[in-house]
Formats: structure tokens, C-alpha cells, sequence
């Protein structure tokens, strides 16, 4: 995905984002839960889009810094955070303008599935934590990929789009597949210990009206899958 993708919906995007199930009742209150408590924490949000988590770990107590890569994701998220928060426009394919060791934790929300090395990202990332520092990661979850295209290659790299609708607005977005299996080693080979791996419900403040019908009476489905691995 190019650099600035998301700027020609930002504001539809970001409308979506905070009202829907998927980001508003399933990912978001998931990092927030795995991020614990995050008082007095430096925290990086990379890949920040317009801010909603930056802002809930903020009321939590964390001091955040945030970059994306879309310059309009960035202004939104500057009018929701303040002049006092440090956000930049930067790629997280690129090497990052941080220091060694200068956060306590990164989070990043629903974007190393957009990028196809993975090495050089997960360096940075390593570099700028400092030794026990978190990295709390949301991803496609692995089954999505064979389940959109039935027959296809589950254990191969494989580089896929599809069409999604933010707030009326039709866009495509592509992503990379990677099995299970290649994501815990690119983690470990950069030096990061898996300490959590999870598949969490949705937040039990779900309006009854977002679910969809076939989900009955559980809290749980397959969507993303999420990890928190620490700096070693």
C-alpha cells in the first residue's frame, strides 16, 4: 500500500472507525485491554491513522507520540489530540526519526498486514524500544485469506485486495498473507519474545443492533489476531 493511500478518505475512514464493529467494538477495545495499564509509559502508535487510540491510551495516563504515513490521517489526528502530542507524517517501511530505546511500548494497530518485508519494520521497531519494552500488535488474522479465496495457498506469501465501504465511501485496500508460522519467526528473528497471542471477544458494550445475525450467541469470531511480544 503506497504511503498516503488514505488520504482521499481520511474523514470517511475515520467516521467508520469509531462506530463500527470491527475497529470501534472488537480491535480497539482489545489493545486497549492488552496494553493494561500504561500510566507514566512513552508510547509510540505507529501507524496512528486519525487517533482514537492514541487518545484512549493518553486518558489512561500513557504519553503518546504517533506517526502515519497519510498527512491527512495526521491532521485529524492532531485536531483530536492537541498542539501537546508529538505526531509525524513517516513509514513505517522507512527508518523511523526516534532514538534508540525511546519507548516504553509501541502499538501497532491493523497495519504490518499492509506491508510484504516485515524484517526492516520490526528492526526499527525493536531499536526504538527499550530492552523489556511492549510491541502490541493487531494483524488479519492468518484464516482470512484462504477463507476470502477458498483453494488458494495458506502456508505461501501471497498479496491480496479487497473492496471495502468506509462511511459510503467504495475503496480498495491490499494486503499481505503470511501463515502463523511466518509471522512468530519474523517476530523472534527481530528480536522480540512472544508473550501473548490472542483471539479476543468483542467488547460487551456491543450494540445488539452491529452483530450480524449468524453469530447467535457468541462473543467471539475470526477476524484479527493480536500479540504482545516483548523487547529482549
Amino acid at each position: 500500500m503506497k504511503a498516503g493511500h488514505y488520504d482521499s478518505f481520511a474523514e470517511c475512514y475515520s467516521a467508520d472507525n469509531e462506530v463500527n464493529l470491527i475497529n470501534g467494538y472488537y480491535e480497539r477495545p482489545a489493545m486497549i485491554g492488552l496494553a493494561g495499564d500504561v500510566n507514566g509509559r512513552r508510547i509510540l502508535d505507529a501507524g496512528c491513522g486519525s487517533g482514537p487510540l492514541s487518545a484512549a491510551l493518553r486518558e489512561r495516563g500513557a504519553i503518546v507520540t504517533g506517526f502515519d504515513s497519510s498527512p491527512a490521517m495526521v491532521e485529524l489526528a492532531q485536531r483530536r489530540l492537541g498542539e501537546d502530542v508529538t505526531l509525524l507524517v513517516a513509514d513505517l517501511s522507512k527508518p523511523l526519526p526516534f532514538a534508540d530505546g525511546a519507548f516504553d511500548d509501541v502499538v501497532v494497530s491493523l497495519v504490518l498486514h499492509y506491508l510484504q518485508d516485515w524484517a526492516a519494520p520490526l528492526a526499527e521497531l525493536r531499536r526504538i524500544l527499550r530492552p523489556g519494552g511492549r510491541l502490541f500488535l493487531s494483524l488479519n488474522h492468518p484464516i482470512t485469506y484462504p477463507t476470502v479465496h477458498p483453494g488458494s495457498d495458506y502456508f505461501a506469501l501471497a498479496r491480496w485486495t479487497d473492496e471495502y465501504t468506509f462511511d459510503g465511501h467504495r475503496t480498495e485496500l491490499t494486503f499481505w498473507h503470511r501463515p502463523l508460522h511466518a509471522m512468530t519467526k519474523a517476530f523472534t528473528d527481530a528480536g522480540f519474545r512472544i508473550s501473548v497471542i490472542s483471539e479476543p471477544p468483542i467488547s460487551p458494550e456491543t450494540p445488539r443492533e452491529l452483530l450480524p445475525p449468524q453469530l447467535g450467541d457468541r462473543t467471539s469470531f475470526l477476524c484479527f489476531i493480536f500479540f504482545v511480544l516483548e523487547a529482549h
